[in-house]
């Protein structure tokens, strides 16, 4: 998967934008948090998981989805190589995240 593969589907989502995360793409819901973000220099993505969600996606490919290496990590921050993983499991993924962010504001 593409850098601009990764970011259409992300946009797919209603109400979602970008915004500049250091050196990274965010992409969040209009008014609320992030729920991914970009990397291109690596073609990888953070995917603001649960824990528990986190745990089930790493089982599928522990090279490949992995914990980002801090504190969010911790929260479920995961990893994801995009060079490596098949779009599907990445779509899905974005779903679980986007759905977390709207279900916390309800």
């Amino acid at each position: 998967m593409t850098g601009d593969e990764f970011r259409t589907m992300a946009l797919e989502f209603a109400g979602t934008e970008t915004v500049p995360h250091f050196e990274r793409i965010g992409f969040k819901i209009a008014k609320r948090r992030m729920f991914a973000t970009y990397f291109d220099k690596d073609n990888t993505a953070n995917i603001f998981l649960t824990p528990e969600e986190q745990k089930t996606f790493c089982k599928i490919d522990t090279s490949h989805i992995y914990p980002v290496a801090n504190k969010w990590g911790e929260k479920g921050a995961t990893t994801f190589v995009l060079d490596e993983v098949e779009p599907t499991i990445v779509r899905e993924a974005l779903m679980s995240a986007y759905t977390d962010t709207i279900e916390k504001r309800k």
